[in-house]
């Protein structure tokens, strides 16, 4: 690796430090239905998102507060402390798609009809309440 993709490898690595966030990776869900649960949370209070994801109805609200939590988590371990009530905020969530697996199903007269097995990767970012409004 070439010095100056070094330096601009080490500013990532840097500026990643402050930011404390979690990834869940090939979750078998279609990334629409779990942009409706992470909709529903965007932007609130930590404590008020886990009370919505716990009592939705949507089988992709379990990985999300499992998700959450790990974030949360992450706060704490980097800030040495544990989180106060009302502290923490989601700043940014988003869901980008994943690998979609190909499958055939038969079909009438000899043919196959293509099903599309589709997964998503969420990636949510939590921050203190102080530093997200600024």
């Amino acid at each position: 690796m070439g010095a100056r993709k070094h330096i601009a490898a080490e500013k990532r690595k840097e500026a990643k430090k402050s930011l404390y966030f979690a990834k869940l990776v090939g979750v078998p869900s279609s990334p629409r239905k779990m942009r409706y649960v992470v909709d529903m949370i965007r932007g609130m209070e930590v404590d008020r998102a886990l009370g919505v994801l716990r009592f939705s109805k949507k089988k992709a609200a379990i990985d999300v507060e499992k998700l959450l939590r790990s974030a949360i988590a992450n706060w704490e371990q980097k800030n040495d402390r544990k989180a106060e009530a009302g502290e923490l905020v989601v700043s940014r969530v988003f869901v980008d798609e994943g690998v979609t697996m190909k499958r055939m199903r038969p079909a009438p007269q000899g043919r196959g009809y293509r099903i599309r097995k589709r997964s998503n990767h969420v990636t949510l970012f939590v921050d203190s309440k102080n530093t997200a409004n600024e």
